[in-house]
């Protein structure tokens, strides 16, 4: 079968993103399932600017012809800003807005042009929120998947985006609370989803090695991503701030990822922002971390979570995410909480319960591995493609 994936960037290095990551996983997979594959993408590298860094033109990695285009040029960013406030807002806008804050958002004509005139026959893209996404799926609807990646916020309830759910062949989705979600707001087939999600290779690393290379012996908590607001890390560095003042315990912040952080004077010397590392490097900040504390509250699966159990560390959630929470409970792997009482409460509990700790972690690598190998998520992906 000819597949064509369809994302606003590429995962590599300098790119952070789940989504990203999650579809050029299930295009190599597609490669390693015998089709053959096209990635297309743009020529951006930042996803607030969504500005032409990258040439433009194509390459072969991983077995797949990769096409970059270019995002259009003179987009009105002022009405795009400006609509998407107001749909964060909740305001009700109306279908000309909506259109407009599709089209002034990254998209390009020259890749759904080529795609429209391409013999693909299927078209996965992804994430749901982005107007070069849905110009895909609308240009192709009889032959695409969309790996939504949805969470439930007022974007999900835009006019022109339950259209589009409404108008594809079918859905590749993470976990089964976002395909629930998904069912509770749109009118969808039954039989046009199926859950995928992404395959994750087990590792094992020496969980002293990132201390030893550091220098940072302090016990420590880590996030890993973009920092912004969207993902609670603003509400993290307050938490772990208020935690150390209250309890008069050493705790540090560790971050990696992207995204400028305001730390409060408290917290200098405590905070420690490694930037972009090296997969191997992620590993093993994770591996020495007493807990991952992902603070976001929408979520279609956690990777990075995944990636922590299988270094050894359980995981500390917030509750208003139902995908983090559901992934918590069911693995056994992890901690989660709705306010700061609860947290204090959690991390004291991270601190001085090694034994259940440890078993905590133990449950989480195990469930990692029995759902999330790469061999059954293929075969998940394999099923997908031929029943829907």
């Amino acid at each position: 079968m000819k597949l064509a994936f369809v994302c606003p960037r590429l995962h590599e290095p300098g790119t952070v993103g789940g989504a990203e990551t999650l579809l050029y996983s299930l295009a190599r997979d597609a490669v390693l399932l015998g089709h053959e594959v096209e990635f297309l993408t743009t020529c951006a590298r930042n996803h607030y600017s969504w500005e032409n860094e990258l040439q433009e033109g194509s390459f072969i990695r991983d077995g797949m012809t990769i096409r970059r285009f270019h995002v259009n040029r003179n987009r009105d960013t002022d009405a795009f800003f400006r609509i998407q406030e107001m749909i964060s807002r909740g305001e009700k806008v109306q279908e000309s807005a909506e259109e407009k804050w599709l089209r002034q958002g990254v998209n390009s004509d020259t890749l759904i042009d080529y795609l429209k005139n391409s013999d693909f026959e299927r078209v996965v893209a992804g994430p749901y929120l982005f107007g070069l996404v849905e110009a895909a799926c609308m240009a192709m609807p009889e032959k695409t998947l969309l790996v939504p990646c949805l969470h439930d916020e007022h974007f999900a309830r835009v006019g022109k985006i339950k259209k589009m759910f409404e108008s594809v062949r079918g859905f590749l989705f993470n976990t089964e609370p976002e395909m629930a979600l998904a069912h509770k707001l749109y009118d969808l087939r039954p039989q046009s989803s199926a859950v995928v999600a992404m395959g994750i290779e087990p590792f094992d690393v020496d969980p002293a090695s990132f201390a030893r290379k550091s220098g940072i012996a302090t016990d420590y908590v880590l996030y890993s991503g973009r920092r912004e607001p969207l993902k609670g890390t603003p509400l993290l560095v307050d938490y772990i701030d208020c935690f150390r003042e209250r309890t008069g315990r050493y705790l540090d912040l560790v971050m990696t990822g992207s995204g400028d952080v305001d730390i409060p004077p408290s917290m200098r010397g405590n905070f420690h922002d490694l930037g972009f590392v090296t997969e191997e490097e992620k590993r093993e900040v994770m591996a020495g971390a007493v807990a991952f504390c992902h603070p976001s509250v929408n979520e279609s699966l956690s990777i990075v979570l995944l990636e922590s159990w299988l270094a050894g560390t359980p995981a500390l959630v917030h509750a208003k995410s139902e995908v983090l929470k559901w992934q918590c409970s069911s693995s056994n792997g992890g901690l989660w909480f709705s306010n700061y009482p609860e947290f204090e409460a959690m991390m004291l509990f991270l601190l001085d319960r090694p034994d259940a700790v440890s078993t905590m972690a133990k449950q989480g690598r195990a469930y990692t591995v029995e759902k999330y190998a790469p061999e059954a998520v293929r075969a998940r992906f394999a099923a997908a493609l031929m029943e829907i």
